[in-house]
């Protein structure tokens, strides 16, 4: 196994938390700066000295999940102990060199409490976003641009060996420049990275996008070269898990469960997810792979379209029949969208739409995806915010107490859903049946 980085160690006495930011079924996520102002923050190191989000999980949570878990009837899909996720979590963080995804910051390790620093997004979350917008549904090239860095975010981490496995718009975050982050990670796990796509086909090459003098990459949103994107990931290996490969796959064809060879043919059998979100496969104990994430993109897709998900019903158990069995309501007229839409959500994953058939896609047709990352105006780019938050508490919370008065010391208790999510929690679903 190979040797893994070592994360930058931070302690709770560098840093000050000045607001919760969200809440989830193990942890909770303030928002932080280094202790002091930040302005003054003179010996304080460079990425330490702005603003971050501190995931900071109680391990009595943890080992309280983790023993459910283990416990209930077709269990162990969480991995038992519940601390190998924390520290699977971790590596994966480490492993991430991608302007689309977080990067870590600092880890933070005490008695009843492990963190996880990346940068702050400023932008809040896809679903607070979506509500924003008039009628609470986002306009087609809104939607165009997050979904293009979706995809192109989920190509990297299957690329590494990662199915994310928890796609949802509280997963998604808005940067200061507006473009997204995919954030948590505590239910992906690693399977090994899909075959490379088939090659083009010469026959009938795609349809030219944009003139060569274009400065357009979706027809809508212009783009400015930055700077160059982090570099390529650094091997890792996870103490607990398969760590996430370094493998530079470029995509995934329609699924890897349709491909022969003997290299992908492994599947992942846990029981996780958001129930909204769980792809079919997963409901049904089939094994899952890669396709799962697909799956997710589909359910988002047409949240932003429609403003709600596709398969709710009155019950957890009512949602997953309906996951199961039922087909997605596709009001309107036809249009590029919902065909992507529909062939996402196809139920049998080797059917279902993957990288490489989505991005061939004619509703990204005028995408240039090599620009995708260049796009200087996105939809929709944060204001800075009136003040200086550091100036606007009193007092700094205190991350541990904060944490034993949301989960407690009693085993037993159950975590508040994260803040702003209608939906259920993430967690292993086998404990409801």
């Amino acid at each position: 196994m190979g040797s893994m980085p070592t994360p930058p160690q931070l302690s709770l006495a560098d840093l000050k938390a000045l607001s919760v930011l969200g809440r989830g079924a193990r942890g909770v996520v303030f928002h932080v700066v280094a202790a002091g102002n930040a302005d003054e923050a003179v010996g304080c190191p460079t990425d330490v000295a702005d603003a971050m989000a501190l995931k900071a999980i109680s391990r009595v949570a943890a080992r309280h999940k983790g023993a459910a878990a283990a416990g209930a009837p077709g269990g162990g899909g969480g991995g038992g102990d519940g601390h190998r996720r924390i520290w699977f979590e971790r590596d994966v963080l480490l492993a991430l060199r991608h302007p689309l995804l977080p990067s870590l910051r600092g880890v933070v390790s005490t008695d009843s409490v492990v963190g996880f620093a990346i940068d702050r997004c400023a932008g809040g979350d896809l679903n607070a976003l979506r509500r924003r917008q008039p009628g609470r549904v986002f306009s087609v090239a809104a939607i165009r641009f997050y979904a293009a860095e979706l995809v192109l975010a989920l190509e990297h981490l299957h690329g590494l060996g990662v199915v994310y496995r928890d796609l949802k718009p509280e997963n998604v975050l808005i940067q200061d420049s507006g473009h997204i982050m995919l954030v948590d990670f505590d239910l992906s796990t690693t399977l090994p990275p899909p075959p490379p796509p088939p090659p083009p086909d010469t026959s009938h090459p795609p349809p030219q996008t944009t003139s060569p003098s274009s400065r357009a990459v979706f027809g809508c949103f212009s783009s400015s070269r930055r700077a160059a994107s982090r570099d390529s990931p650094p091997s890792s290996s996870s103490s607990s898990q398969s760590p996430p490969s370094t493998s530079r796959t470029a995509s995934a064809s329609s699924s890897s469960s349709s491909s022969s060879s003997p290299a992908v043919a492994k599947k992942s059998n846990s029981f996780v997810g958001t129930e909204d979100y769980v792809a079919p496969e997963i409901v049904a104990g089939s094994g899952h792979d890669y396709a799962v994430d697909w799956w997710g993109l589909g359910v988002v897709l047409y949240e932003m379209v429609y403003g709600r998900t596709p398969f709710r019903g009155r019950s957890r158990r009512e949602t997953f029949q309906r996951v199961l069995a039922a087909r997605p309501e596709l009001p309107g007229e036809p249009t590029p969208l919902r065909d992507l839409i529909g062939l996402l959500l196809e139920k049998d994953p080797a059917k279902r739409l993957g990288a490489h058939g989505v991005r061939r896609h004619a509703f990204f047709r005028v995408v240039d995806w090599e620009r995708v990352l260049d796009v200087a105006r996105p939809p929709f780019i944060p204001t800075a915010p009136d003040g200086d938050d550091a100036g606007a508490v009193a007092e700094a919370l205190d991350v541990e107490k904060v944490l034993h008065e949301v989960f407690g010391s009693a085993a037993g208790e159950t975590a508040a859903p994260e803040s702003g999510s209608e939906r259920g929690r993430d967690e292993d679903f086998s404990v409801f049946f």
